[in-house]
């Protein structure tokens, strides 16, 4: 019987000890093989078309480039490679850029060894895995809407708000604090509280101030505080 084929995967990775530690770990695996490590985009384009990889990991933190933009080379220049975006707890909104411009997965630098080769297999099978903590979450669903919408839509455009939540996104983006939007709504400050969290789970942010920005940016938000009924909850 032919033997499988092995995952060929190359390493992008400007911290030596863990690029040298991973791709230990990764080659004592019988499906898996590292083909590369390196630590600048400099050396990539060459090796990805000489070596022709399955999967590229790349720290999201590179120093001496952007891995952002590194992403997006890369699937321009060869859409069928996976990638994995490796990082220390990323915010949502850094997971959403990347998904956007092509990664196929996160893996948390911390997590355990078991994860972090399921992660590998799962993304060479074709699978999108985002870290464990999002899984089955709003946030996950909004990335499902950015893949399926790339250019044309704010996924966040899909998020329901009641009519309460609306006055306090208007009120945050004209910069009241919990306490001013209470005595605006006759409200309670832990009452103006709760909104808010429930605010930022449905958007996925992660600040008030990134809410103040979404209200600016958004026309859906723009002058409409005069014409926004109050009512009670």
């Amino acid at each position: 019987m032919k033997p499988k084929k092995k995952i060929n995967i190359l390493i992008i990775e400007d911290n030596r000890l863990f690029r040298d530690g991973i791709s230990v770990l990764i080659n004592k695996q019988t499906d898996l093989k590292v083909c590369a490590a390196i630590s600048d985009r400099g050396k990539l384009f060459p090796r990805i078309f000489t070596l022709k990889p399955d999967v590229i990991l790349i720290d999201l933190g590179l120093r001496s480039q952007n891995s952002l933009e590194t992403v997006t080379m890369i699937k321009q220049k060869s859409p069928e490679i996976k990638i994995i975006v490796m990082g220390f707890l990323p915010v949502d909104s850094d997971i959403l850029n990347y998904v956007k411009a092509g990664a196929s997965g996160f893996i948390l630098k911390d997590t355990i060894v078991h994860d972090f080769l399921k992660t590998i297999r799962s993304v060479a099978a074709g699978e999108k895995v985002l870290p464990p903590h999002m899984m089955g979450s709003l946030f996950s669903q909004i990335i499902d809407t950015a893949i399926n919408n790339k250019n044309r839509y704010d996924p966040r455009q899909a998020v329901v708000m009641t009519k309460r939540e609306r006055q306090v996104v208007e009120l945050i983006a004209e910069g009241l604090t919990n306490k001013e939007i209470g005595q605006n709504l006759n409200l309670s400050p832990y009452t103006v509280k709760s909104h808010v969290h429930n605010i930022l789970e449905k958007m996925a942010l992660q600040t008030r101030l990134q809410i103040a920005r979404y209200a600016y940016a958004s026309n859906e938000f723009k002058d409409t505080s005069d014409s926004a009924p109050r009512i009670d909850d």
